[in-house]
């Protein structure tokens, strides 16, 4: 049976018929359909980590448990954690461990452009990268099957495009394994200093063959057309190069760390010029120059972005990329209407505060006309820049984080306990909107559910923020912008560490709202309702304001803020 299915989805149907048993992960774009896949098989055990660094330790503990496991994540995450796979490298494995990280070329969804390939060199693990959803099935389970024989755990390596685009997938049944049996070694399962210098040699020498077995490997797959131009590529890459260069001979790499480099120089020897063709980082090229192969790449393309059809055209024929090849239309960089963020916002525009922002869609919040953001750089980041802020000011003028709920369980508690600890006076506020939403709307610890939907424990970020040693904390509610300009006035006075916490739901979560917003006569076309930047109030041709009822949620903060009443509300049929 064939079925058309995502990149994401893919990997998931490989890991499921490879036998996989735990899956844990944290939502990131591109990587979160992935679990959400699996989730959806009863023989496999799936789950939504606080963070990526537990949900690699999780599949870490299965995997020496006996069973096959599989962490996934985006690729900043792949930073958070880089802690334990670095010497899980050391100690390799017990039973097959598959680590997904989705790079992002182009940063559609993401803070930055990272190349996920320089980890698999710096932590010695193999990496391969597949080019359309069949091989994204097929390659994860090559890398289960490579994890147990090399005693290593495996990277698979995909980009947005792979991620995000569908292609013809043959399903098959799965393979049901018992878990390997558990035999405690501390040599090999107790990474300290005396043990992990033996662990270090075993790497060295399964380095040593994986170099000498790759240049072997049928996922690298060399085809010679004509021998004036051959082209070195991976990944999404290969199927721009076949489309812009279809005359051309191409080696494309399905393994990408360690390189064949034996396989790379019998291409370049069938080939008058070489030319290596990689989005982000010359990755390949550099390693291929090393082992004294002539060849061409960064010279030519750029090291950000991706690297499309257009581009490849542009850079060798100078052909003109036309607006039409590269620019899609875009969603306007918007919260959406109902949006419980923008009221906090709004108030701390209006107040001139200083606000250190986390990673989520209240980054948005940088956007006029609320322009109340000051500083994004990552997960968990808003915190401790808060209290950086405040220490280098020396406490004087008010230092303020704003951090999602599910950011907060992430990465953020850690930052909280270290501004308590250092006596610091900020005011942190958490966007409680019940959910992961940037993501797609994932639960986690605080909504009480789990990635199928089952009850359980509910995290109570109150009592929680409370026993990190808050001075002061308080719930408030998202839409009511006079409590919350009251309540951050308030901490914001404080010389403490002090907590609101902001909770609505998220507005995409609950549609159908009866009630709505109207503009009344008694309009006087004053356009402060404007400043929320709510895509359902928009100018129009008489000067005045009007509302698109299709998109109102009826959140009525546009009520609140109308010095004249003229927003009212009706109901709708």
């Amino acid at each position: 049976m064939k079925k058309l299915m995502l990149g994401n989805e893919a990997i998931a149907r490989g890991a499921y018929e490879a036998g996989v048993a735990v899956v844990s992960a944290y939502p990131g774009t591109p990587s979160t359909e992935i679990t959400e896949s699996i989730a959806k098989f009863g023989e496999v055990y799936a789950e939504w980590a606080p963070n990526e660094k537990v949900a690699m330790e999780v599949a870490i503990g299965a995997s020496f448990a006996g069973a096959r496991s599989m962490a996934c994540m985006k690729h900043v995450g792949l930073n958070v954690a880089a802690d334990p796979m670095f010497t899980l490298s050391y100690s390799g494995v017990n039973a097959g461990l598959v680590i997904v990280v989705a790079d992002d070329p182009g940063m559609h969804s993401s803070q930055n452009e990272q190349d996920s390939r320089c980890y698999a060199k710096a932590a010695h693990i193999p990496m391969l990268e597949p080019s359309d959803s069949a091989e994204a099935k097929r390659f994860v389970k090559i890398a289960f099957n490579m994890s147990e024989k090399y005693d290593t755990p495996v990277l698979v390596r995909t980009t947005t495009r792979v991620a995000h685009s569908q292609s013809e997938v043959e399903l098959l049944d799965r393979k049901e394994l018992r878990i390997k049996e558990y035999k405690k070694d501390i040599t090999k399962y107790t990474l300290m200093p005396s043990t992990a210098k033996l662990r270090r040699k075993e790497l060295e020498l399964r380095d040593e063959r994986l170099r000498a077995d790759c240049n072997t490997f049928p996922i690298n797959e060399m085809k010679i057309r004509s021998k004036e131009l051959g082209v070195v590529c991976s990944g999404i890459v290969y199927q721009y190069v076949r489309e812009a260069l279809p005359e051309a001979s191409v080696l494309k790499l399905g393994m990408v760390h360690p390189l064949p480099i034996k396989l790379i120089g019998e291409f370049a020897k069938q080939v008058d010029k070489l030319l290596v063709i990689e989005e982000l980082e010359p990755f390949i090229e550099e390693q291929i120059k090393a082992a004294g192969i002539s060849c061409r790449g960064k010279d030519v393309f750029p090291v950000h972005g991706e690297i499309t059809v257009p581009v490849i055209r542009e850079r060798l024929f100078g052909a003109e990329i036309k607006k039409g090849d590269t620019d899609m239309p875009v969603r306007p960089p918007v919260m959406c209407a109902g949006c419980p963020h923008r009221g906090v916002f709004y108030v701390l525009n209006k107040l001139k505060l200083t606000v250190n922002s986390d990673i989520g869609c209240y980054t948005l919040g940088a956007q006029p006309p609320l322009s109340a953001v000051d500083t994004v750089i990552c997960m968990g980041a808003s915190i401790p820049m808060a209290h950086g802020f405040a220490k280098a000011l020396k406490n004087e003028g008010a230092s303020v984080a704003v951090i999602g709920d599910s950011t907060f369980i992430h990465s953020g508690i850690t930052g909280l306990i270290n501004a308590v600890y250092n006596k610091s006076a900020i005011t942190v506020i958490i966007l409680d909107n019940s959910t992961t939403g940037m993501t797609g709307h994932q639960d986690h610890p605080a909504t009480g559910k789990t990635i199928s939907g089952e009850p359980t424990a509910k995290l109570n970020l109150a009592t929680l923020v409370a026993a990190c040693g808050a001075a002061r904390v308080d719930t408030a509610d998202a839409y009511d912008i006079n409590e919350l300009e009251r309540l951050i006035k308030e901490h914001t006075a404080l010389d403490e560490v002090s907590v609101i916490i902001a909770r609505q739901p998220c507005a995409l979560l609950y549609k159908g709202a009866t009630e709505k917003y109207f503009i009344s006569d008694s309009c006087k076309k004053c356009l402060k309702c404007l400043q929320l930047g709510c895509p359902a109030i928009s100018k129009n041709e008489d000067g005045g304001v009007s509302i698109d009822c299709e998109l109102c949620t009826g959140c009525g903060l546009c009520a609140a803020l109308c010095p004249f009443g003229a927003i009212i509300k009706g109901t709708t049929n």
